[in-house]
């Protein structure tokens, strides 16, 4: 072996071992640091406009920037989450201690009784079970957040700041790792733009669409008197986000909730709500924002957004999609570079 090769060797090997080292150092801040480079991108024309209020300042556009990302987004969820978790332990509360869905059993054997059907034990379906199910989760992961102030601030604090200097210094960012990757320059530009287009379709297409369902999914449910709106409003948000399943996981059992505990009235105008004010965007807005973005097929998203939540948690909805979108921006260049080379 060469001396210039043993060298070689011996500063990647050290390039290795410091690198392991680096990301251990990053890691308690790597979602920050992930959520701070998603803000960026799907702010970045917001902070562009905010830049010529600011006459070129970048310093001061940053910050701006920065503060309106904090009290239009991190505000809100806050206390957004607050309020899912006081009603999802609530409802666990109640589900535990007073058998919580035990009147909807005794409704539907009275409406199957009433229709001549053979008396079907519905107590096996296990309502109780199937909600105590999706509210430990919820319970689970909030808790747990909730449960660690401390990290929560200075996750915040490192999302922050991450924010202002991606703002203010985002384009030497962008350069300096150019310079440094061992990629052609239109490769890393393609990776940098693949990943900026998956972004914005994520967030501002799928997240988004998935938000406003959600909400209107929480004000039909307050409209008709289901409880625990804002709850299922959030689930309905996830859940809009999985094809083929979208806000039916949550409007078609607070339909049945309805119908079985009488409010027939109700029940037939949240299907109609559902129908018409959530139905609508789902097929006619979602289609239109989603479909300018990043193209993925419906199976893989789902798949993406599942695995996602199982391995990252909550905002695996997120991360899931993303990281499928960069392996097929990281594919499509190997095999531009194999075909360049074959010819």
């Amino acid at each position: 072996m060469s001396y210039q090769k043993s060298e070689l060797y011996f500063l990647l090997a050290l390039l290795f071992g410091i690198g392991i080292l680096a990301f251990l150092i990053f890691q308690p801040f790597i979602y920050a640091l992930i959520l701070a480079i998603i803000f960026a991108t799907v702010f970045s024309s917001i902070h562009k406009k905010i830049l010529i209020l600011a006459r070129k300042n970048r310093g001061l556009a940053a910050l701006l920037t920065t503060a309106f990302i904090l009290i239009v987004i991190v505000v809100p969820i806050t206390f957004l989450s607050t309020q899912i978790f006081k009603e999802a332990t609530q409802l666990y509360s109640s589900l535990v201690e007073n058998g919580g869905t035990s009147v909807i059993s005794t409704e539907i054997e009275a409406v199957v009784r009433g229709f001549g059907i053979p008396y079907m034990q519905v107590e096996t379906l296990d309502f109780n079970q199937y909600a105590k199910h999706v509210l430990n989760w919820i319970i689970g992961h909030l808790g747990t957040v909730f449960s660690n102030v401390a990290k929560i601030m200075i996750g915040l604090f490192v999302l922050l700041i991450a924010l202002y200097y991606l703002f203010k210094d985002g384009n030497y960012l962008k350069k300096t790792v150019i310079a440094l990757s061992p990629l052609q320059d239109v490769y890393d530009e393609t990776i940098f733009n693949k990943l900026e287009l998956a972004i914005n379709s994520v967030v501002r297409g799928s997240i988004s669409v998935g938000l406003v369902q959600g909400v209107l999914t929480a004000i039909g449910l307050t409209i008709f008197s289901v409880p625990n709106a804002v709850l299922w409003g959030s689930v309905a948000a996830v859940s809009a986000l999985i094809p083929g399943v979208g806000t039916s996981l949550v409007l078609i059992p607070a339909i049945l909730f309805l119908f079985f505990t009488g409010a027939t009235t109700s029940a037939i105008g949240l299907l109609i709500w559902g129908v018409v004010a959530v139905g609508l965007v789902d097929n006619i807005l979602g289609p239109k924002i989603v479909g300018s973005g990043a193209k993925l097929h419906p199976f893989l998203i789902l798949l993406s957004i599942l695995g996602g939540i199982s391995f990252f948690g909550p905002l695996g909805f997120l991360f899931g999609p993303l990281t499928l979108s960069l392996l097929f921006a990281f594919l499509e260049i190997y095999s531009t570079i194999r075909g360049a080379r074959k010819a």
